[in-house]
């Protein structure tokens, strides 16, 4: 019995070996969609922590998602309706500010647009409208269009906004207004061949009819119309 009770227990031994060893070889553990490097998911990805625990740490950041094999299964798109818009206009505030000559900045994020209004003493007010808007460009998802202005008596403006939300009657109209004054500063550097200085493509004209008369993607600027007529970008 006793040499039954210890065979038992070596085996359980050799059990537990195995399955650390393969915990150690097998780096992701799977939640729903989404592939974890461990199961500690509030400490290492600091979802759902709190804001002292979100704000300082030295890890590297990484998560890793796979769709689901099933048709027609979105769940993997529940994580936008999770976007914290207030964190991503922290991030890109204390970002910009760090920027040479840019000395206060006010950003409010919606559901499509990043406006940053800032206080600066640079002399190139195009480059420093372009590094803004870049640092903006990195924390936002790629659809987003941004907007900035160095003109500070917008700052309360922009600032006014943030006590609405996409669903708030008029928010459409206030953004677009707000949008149609900064666009009066420099907005910096075209994005790429396709998309204008605020990250808009020429589809994005066909709905929104908030113009930059400055921007190649404009068909009512002269330039645009000439490569139109060309045939050249």
């Amino acid at each position: 019995m006793k040499k039954m009770i210890l065979i038992a227990g070596l085996c359980t031994i050799t059990a537990l070996t195995g399955c650390t060893k393969d915990t150690g070889n097998d780096v992701y553990e799977e939640s729903g969609n989404t592939i974890n490097v461990n199961n500690k998911r509030h400490e290492l990805y600091n979802e759902g922590a709190g804001r002292g625990i979100r704000n300082v740490s030295d890890d590297y950041g990484f998560v890793r998602h796979q769709k689901s094999p099933l048709m027609n299964d979105n769940t993997a798109n529940n994580g936008y309706t999770a976007y914290d818009r207030e964190q991503a206009a922290n991030i890109i505030s204390k970002f910009s500010a760090n920027i040479p000559n840019v000395n206060d900045v006010a950003t409010l994020v919606t559901d499509q647009e990043v406006l940053i209004a800032y206080k600066t003493d640079s002399e190139d007010r195009n480059l420093t409208a372009d590094q803004v808007k870049k640092t903006a460009l990195s924390v936002v998802p790629r659809y987003y269009h941004v907007y900035v202005t160095d003109d500070k008596n917008l700052m309360q403006d922009v600032e006014n906004l943030a006590s609405m939300n996409s669903t708030s009657r008029n928010a459409r109209n206030s953004v677009g207004s707000l949008i149609k004054q900064m666009l009066k500063s420099p907005q910096g550097t075209r994005i790429n061949s396709v998309e204008d200085e605020n990250g808009r493509t020429p589809d994005d004209f066909d709905t929104d009819k908030i113009k930059n008369p400055n921007s190649k993607n404009n068909p009512n600027n002269s330039d645009n119309m000439k490569s139109t007529n060309t045939g050249k970008r």
